[in-house]
């Protein structure tokens, strides 16, 4: 929850680009932001995956008109449509990214290379997104933005509670670099979604943002793997994951609300026959 999602940054910079907000390259340049490349392996296509500008002219060629996101996880397909095929290689990747209008999704794999000998920090990393036929049908579980903000303020005070109950504030430096990870992110938050999202999209990013910032630091590390802190027991380990588990689904939730919202209000406007 800490990191922005690369769906999150394909789908929004994406919608910009059917929008006419922003260029071509100005679009891939800010979907690829720290990775080495992305491609996209897009269907009835012979040869190698195609680079994101290409692809994204193709994808709207198709019929797209707008890109939705989905979180799922194992027992909750966020943002999804099937069929099954599709929803269990998007739940394998945690992520995926629904082309509304041409009925595909794109999935995720990334490759890394690296560490390099002569830089051990330097590994380059290369996203392909494959492209997969999906359901046209409304996605799984995505509330309003109306709805994720007002779930959201209680989901926040319910993680501060859960961190004051579990005591995990004094969890040392692992709390310490989430905290300042959460920090530096919000730094950026304006420049998270691209031009067109209305603010209270921006809002509701910004806050989901911060309950999953409280939610990593419950679990004693905000990164993957989600080590937990301290000497922890079996049983305080699934008490903490228990309590956790409502707040982390509904930042998950909030998340997809605010990426999405831009392509809503696209799918709205062609449905009423405005520019």
């Amino acid at each position: 929850m800490l990191t922005e999602p690369r769906s999150g940054r394909l789908a929004a910079w994406g919608n910009a680009l059917f929008a006419g907000l922003v260029s071509p390259d100005e679009a891939a340049e800010r979907i690829v932001a720290g990775d080495a490349v992305h491609r996209v392996a897009l269907p009835d296509e012979e040869g190698a995956p195609v680079g994101l500008t290409l692809a994204l002219g193709r994808l709207r060629s198709l019929g797209a008109v707008g890109l939705r996101v989905a979180l799922p996880v194992p027992g909750h397909p966020l943002g999804l449509s099937g069929p099954p095929g599709f929803n269990a290689r998007a739940v394998a990747a945690e992520e995926a990214v629904l082309v509304h209008g041409a009925a595909l999704g794109l999935v995720p794999a990334v490759h890394e290379a690296g560490p390099q000998a002569a830089d051990p920090e330097d590994v380059h990393t290369e996203m392909v997104w494959e492209c997969l036929p999906v359901r046209e049908a409304p996605p799984a579980d995505v509330p309003s933005l109306a709805e994720a903000e007002r779930e959201l303020a209680e989901a926040l005070r319910e993680a501060t509670e859960v961190l004051t109950r579990l005591d995990v504030a004094g969890s040392g430096p692992v709390a310490d670099a989430a905290l300042e990870a959460y920090r530096a992110r919000t730094e950026a938050g304006r420049q998270l979604l691209a031009p067109g999202y209305p603010a209270r999209a921006v809002r509701v990013l910004e806050l989901a943002q911060r309950v999953g910032a409280l939610v990593a630091i419950a679990y004693g590390g905000g990164g993957e793997g989600r080590e937990h802190g301290g000497a922890l027991s079996a049983s305080a380990i699934a008490a903490r994951a228990e309590a956790l588990r409502p707040v982390e689904r509904t930042a998950r939730r909030a998340q997809v609300a605010a990426y999405n919202a831009y392509a809503e209000e696209l799918e709205r406007r062609r449905e009423g026959g405005r520019p």
